[in-house]
């Protein structure tokens, strides 16, 4: 009864406001645009959205078939993205969702020797998501998940790319720079610099500070790392990173690794998917080729 036109509809009602700007989204004449809108209406025998003045506002079962709309549509999307690839001889597309800042970098020094490898795979890489990325991924948006965060789900299976030591950055004039190792009162005099992340998703609060009853004395959000590595540089805070990545970043910045703790503090990187793609072929090359890389570059 609800076809694809009419999600694309609801979600160009819903993202125009007016059925002037929604019907030129679509290509569409006001009064074609109206007369599908009246002929779904009549099919499912209830309202779907009402006028405020001169915009547009769905009602509460507009909301749900939008709703329907944001799910389905990525779906059927990516499924004709694959058929086209099929059809054409290629093998498919590989969707990679990146749920970690420091994830994608490595990442993108990798896809060039896979697809070097596999040159008839399309890739799409995506790093925002509606709700998670492990969402996504069941949902089917997305086919492979790279990410520091193992949370089990039926029908999800991990493996692990890497294993590699969070360390502590500062600037090499910065008090921080002369001793060996960091502890928890160390950090708590200091403005630390994170990507723009939930704080309960970061290990040097959860399973460093945290447990030691303390916090930064601030935190300070940076989406971007090389404005997070120059702002450490310039004695503006210090920040967390994987030990590989400094390795690779700190070649023109003046900065001090520091180990966490006597022990150090460790992370894994992980890569999810769906069980039943675990034998898709160019999978399997994906995650091979994924960690022989990363322990390349964490080595």
């Amino acid at each position: 009864m609800i076809e694809h036109s009419h999600l694309k509809i609801i979600q160009a009602l819903h993202a125009n406001g007016t059925l002037t700007e929604a019907a030129n989204a679509l290509c569409l004449s006001q009064p074609a645009l109206s007369h599908q809108i009246s002929y779904l209406e009549k099919k499912l025998g209830i309202t779907l959205w009402e006028r405020e003045g001169r915009s547009l506002r769905l009602t509460q079962a507009g909301t749900l078939l939008l709703e329907v709309a944001n799910q389905v549509l990525p779906v059927l999307s990516q499924a004709e993205k694959t058929l086209a690839a099929y059809s054409e001889g290629r093998q498919g597309i590989l969707r990679i969702g990146v749920e970690c800042y420091p994830c994608f970098e490595w990442l993108t020094g990798m896809i060039g020797q896979f697809m070097q490898q596999l040159p008839d795979i399309d890739i799409d890489i995506v790093q925002k998501f509606q709700f998670s990325g492990l969402e996504g991924l069941l949902n089917h948006h997305i086919d492979v998940l790279i990410t520091p965060d193992l949370v089990k789900k039926a029908h999800i299976d991990y493996e692990i790319l890497a294993e590699y030591q969070l360390v502590l950055l500062a600037s090499t004039d910065h008090p921080l720079a002369n001793i060996k190792q960091l502890t928890p009162e160390h950090l708590s005099q200091e403005t630390l610099l994170t990507f723009p992340v939930p704080l309960e998703r970061l290990d040097i609060l959860t399973h460093f500070l945290t447990p030691a009853h303390l916090a930064p004395e601030k935190i300070k959000q940076i989406e971007s790392l090389e404005i997070m590595l120059q702002t450490t540089a310039l004695k503006r805070g210090v920040c967390v990173l994987p030990e590989w990545l400094v390795d690779i970043k700190n070649k023109d910045l003046r900065l001090k690794k520091i180990r966490i703790g006597k022990k150090g503090l460790f992370q894994k990187l992980y890569l999810a998917l769906r069980k039943p793609d675990k034998t898709i072929p160019y999978i399997k090359k994906f995650i091979a080729t994924g960690q022989k890389i990363v322990n390349n570059s964490i080595s």
